[in-house]
């Protein structure tokens, strides 16, 4: 099990690292689309119908991009006293226990994400030429995401690794 927490972590470093500067791209493209807005409406008298919808859309990329980074380094609030205190086999069970939830979690987001995605495909936003279901599309990769790297904290446990070890839960991940 060794072998493969650390075959996967090798696999999944590069994706989350891919995701967490996606997401950084995408806050910086969303504040220029907000400027030219402003610019727009302001100077030019003449607002953009694309630039809301197109915020919003980058808004919901970067946000589950980086909520599911933050899963992997466990950069997520939590109640760690309760584990630092907890003997050892309880640990193990409470942090099996919350990424079991967590992977479900990830991908119930990403099914129902599909659903809402492939049920709104055929309608179109609001002041952008682009398919309804656009806006639903980032729960699917998010959810995919935070399905696959909770999968990758559960191998790192099986695997006999304390992710407690490091104070901010990224032992045997980097």
């Amino acid at each position: 099990m060794t072998a493969f927490a650390s075959a996967l972590a090798r696999a999944l470093a590069p994706i989350a690292a891919f995701a967490l500067w996606l997401s950084a791209a995408g806050l910086v493209a969303m504040t220029g689309f907000v400027a030219w807005q402003i610019f727009g409406r302001y100077i030019l008298n003449d607002s953009p119908s694309w630039t809301e919808p197109g915020a919003l859309l980058l808004m919901s990329w970067f946000i589950v991009l980086g909520a599911a980074v933050g899963v992997r380094e466990g950069d997520h609030m939590g109640f760690d006293v309760g584990l630092h205190y907890a003997p050892p086999g309880a640990r193990l069970a409470m942090q099996a226990l919350t990424f079991v939830l967590v992977l479900g979690f990830g991908l119930a987001m990403a099914w129902y994400g599909f659903e809402l995605t492939a049920g709104t495909w055929n309608s179109k936003m609001a002041g952008v030429d682009m398919p309804q279901g656009m806006e639903y599309l980032p729960l699917v990769g998010g959810g995919l995401l935070i399905g696959l790297f909770s999968l990758e904290k559960l191998a790192q446990l099986f695997a006999g690794n304390d992710l407690m070890a490091d104070k901010s839960g990224r032992a045997g991940l980097e």
